[in-house]
């Protein structure tokens, strides 16, 4: 017998309810198979629908789905959660924690409706040069290195390949999605986080964009675990302090902000958060 599952379609990392990445959001999953899951994040057809369960440790289980299969963690999709359990009265403004494939991570629900989100520790797998990289995403090798920055894997819950840019060419990448689907494919990492710097007397760090077509994304305006990854990776080489303020999307015409914040000492980093703002723009209804 078919069962209707209602899915909240929220936006998160608008401004002012605005822009954003779209993310599916299902309460009460827990007598939901695997199978049927994916099912309903198809029938959705965002880049990642999370289904969230109760828990007897954690405040919730949140699993992450897109288009394809199971992901271990959704930085977009656990924003767009906790705005949905907030907006229901189900949750009030404070802490919680969600048990998720990558481990336990707090968040916080500020009083103005922002949640802010922690990451998993950074973890570095992988270093790529220059020319590997040109060839998959159609820069000259000698125009990446001409930031002087490395291009390294970094995972706070996902690995992503984080690639920096001169200012002027973030815009003009016309990602070939087979290409990188393979790269990344051959590599084991989720996407690719391009990013450029923007000037000092900006209120923004960096702009970026982000290329996942392994996963059935092209292109996402906005990714929570990728901003962790990079405001790390600033924080290591650049020294640009511990709080970061990233734009997304505005090659897709879908502008979204992602704040993050690094505390490190001696040791290396020590806690890494990324939040934003969300809007609820609708729902779905779907027989599994």
């Amino acid at each position: 017998m078919l069962v209707n599952i209602e899915v909240a379609l929220v936006n998160s990392f608008t401004i002012n309810e605005k822009g954003g990445n779209p993310a599916g959001v299902v309460l009460n999953a827990d007598q939901l198979s695997d199978a049927k899951k994916l099912k309903i994040a198809q029938a959705v057809g965002y880049s990642e629908t999370a289904f969230v369960s109760s828990d007897d440790e954690a405040d919730c289980e949140v699993s992450f789905y897109t288009t394809t299969g199971e992901v271990d963690f959704c930085g977009h999709a656990t924003l767009a959660t906790f705005y949905i359990l907030y907006q229901k009265g189900i949750l009030a403004a404070g802490s919680y924690v969600q048990r998720t494939k990558v481990g336990m991570l707090p968040v916080i629900i500020e009083p103005n409706g922002k949640v802010v989100m922690e990451m998993q520790l950074p973890q570095k797998l992988d270093t790529f040069s220059y020319q590997e990289i040109s060839k998959v995403i159609g820069i000259e090798s000698n125009i990446l290195e001409s930031t002087k920055l490395p291009i390294e894997v970094i995972s706070t819950g996902l690995p992503d390949v984080i690639i920096p840019v001169p200012n002027g060419y973030l815009d003009v990448i016309e990602p070939d999605d087979e290409l990188i689907a393979n790269f990344c494919e051959n590599h084991k990492v989720v996407g690719f986080h391009v990013f450029e710097l923007c000037d000092a007397e900006s209120k923004l760090t960096a702009s970026c964009r982000n290329f996942a077509p392994l996963f059935g994304i092209s292109e996402e305006s906005a990714t929570g675990s990728s901003s962790g990854a990079l405001a790390c990776y600033l924080t290591e080489y650049l020294a640009l302090g511990c709080d970061y303020v990233f734009e997304q999307g505005r090659s897709m015409g879908c502008t979204s902000i992602i704040t993050a914040s690094v505390k490190s000492d001696n040791s290396g980093v020590i806690n890494v958060k990324v939040g934003g703002f969300a809007s609820i723009v609708g729902k779905l209804v779907i027989p599994v």
